[in-house]
């Protein structure tokens, strides 16, 4: 009797014990997130520094230092088509002061690599949409005479495995982009991956490659100037960067809609308050004057996109560029 009398009493401090901290940690929640940052936060970029995610990235993070008075730090972790990187912000400490600049990439990874250490949809809580230029279908004038989408498709029907199309590797949107636009338009065409979108671009410009399925960030200079012509816009809408050049709805091509997107995830587990005010400060931030220009002279709209809404447009790359690999007949490794 007495023995149940104790555990009694040691059930009920438990269960006091218990409801303390949980009132400690709802009254908390909120005040932490008021508070944060009180420190340096940072953001793992999984590429080397100077590519398309830190174009992005670190202009977001100087406004973000103005905004919170905090330093925000990049880390680039770079290597194996992002995953490296994909892989430690997976393993980062869950406590608000870390960040993963995921991209489009990293909803095509399950679908090319077998033996991953991280699922993105179950290890990161998506935060916000960063930014979303479109892809172009760019080609060099001296290798492609055609004028027209139309045109270019036609003649790669009539010359199947004859044109070269560029990539910043295998797996990354560029090679996917140029399987998707083979899937929809019937063509044939030969994928000749590089190590980044740099060196690929110069052997375009130089005429090694015939045509690249490019961010319009990285093409739009060579469009306007003339060394390269974009025969359509991967989106639903015309870019401003170049209002002349079609989208592939308007060229022809149905469907072809892809972007080379950007967007900040936070590790399993992070506050759901801070959570939530990174999201806000973001948007705050993608609102401001000179993120605005800066995303405009990169090919990009300041996108609208958070949270759970976030999370479903994640779930549905993954789903949709896990099916084109499949269509592609592309071997995972």
């Amino acid at each position: 009797m007495g023995f149940q009398s104790q555990r009694a009493g040691a059930g009920a401090l438990h269960l006091t014990l218990a409801s303390v901290a949980l009132a400690v940690t709802l009254a908390c929640g909120p005040a932490a997130a008021q508070d944060w940052p009180t420190k340096p936060v940072t953001f793992i970029v999984p590429f080397a520094a100077g590519g398309g995610t830190d174009a992005f990235a670190r202009p977001l993070t100087a406004q973000l230092d103005k905004q919170l008075n905090q330093r925000f730090l990049i880390d680039n972790r770079a290597g194996a088509g992002g995953t490296v990187g994909a892989s430690a912000a997976a393993k980062a400490e869950s406590n608000g002061y870390n960040f993963f600049v995921g991209a489009a990439h990293h909803a095509i990874a399950p679908a090319i690599y077998l033996k991953l250490d991280y699922d993105l949809e179950k290890d990161f809580v998506p935060v916000v949409l960063i930014a979303a230029p479109p892809q172009v279908v760019t080609v060099n004038p001296s290798k492609v005479q055609a004028k027209t989408l139309a045109e270019f498709i036609a003649y790669l029907k009539a010359n199947p495995n004859k044109v070269d199309y560029a990539s910043a590797g295998r797996g990354t949107t560029h090679h996917l982009s140029g399987e998707l636009f083979q899937i929809l338009s019937g063509t044939q065409m030969n994928h000749v991956p590089y190590r980044g979108a740099g060196p690929a671009m110069q052997d375009l410009v130089s005429g090694q490659i015939h045509v690249m399925f490019d961010g319009l960030g990285t093409s739009a200079n060579q469009i306007q100037s003339g060394t390269l012509r974009g025969l359509a816009v991967a989106a639903p809408a015309r870019s401003p960067a170049i209002p002349d050049v079609p989208t592939s709805a308007e060229a022809g091509l149905k469907g072809f809609e892809v972007s080379t997107w950007y967007a900040l995830f936070a590790p399993k587990g992070t506050p759901p308050e801070i959570v939530a005010k990174m999201a806000a400060e973001v948007r705050k931030a993608l609102n401001s004057d000179l993120l605005k220009e800066i995303w405009a002279k990169n090919g990009s709209a300041t996108p609208n996109l958070a949270g759970p809404e976030f999370g479903k447009f994640v779930n549905s790359e993954v789903a949709r560029w896990g099916d084109v690999v499949k269509k592609a007949g592309i071997k995972p490794e």
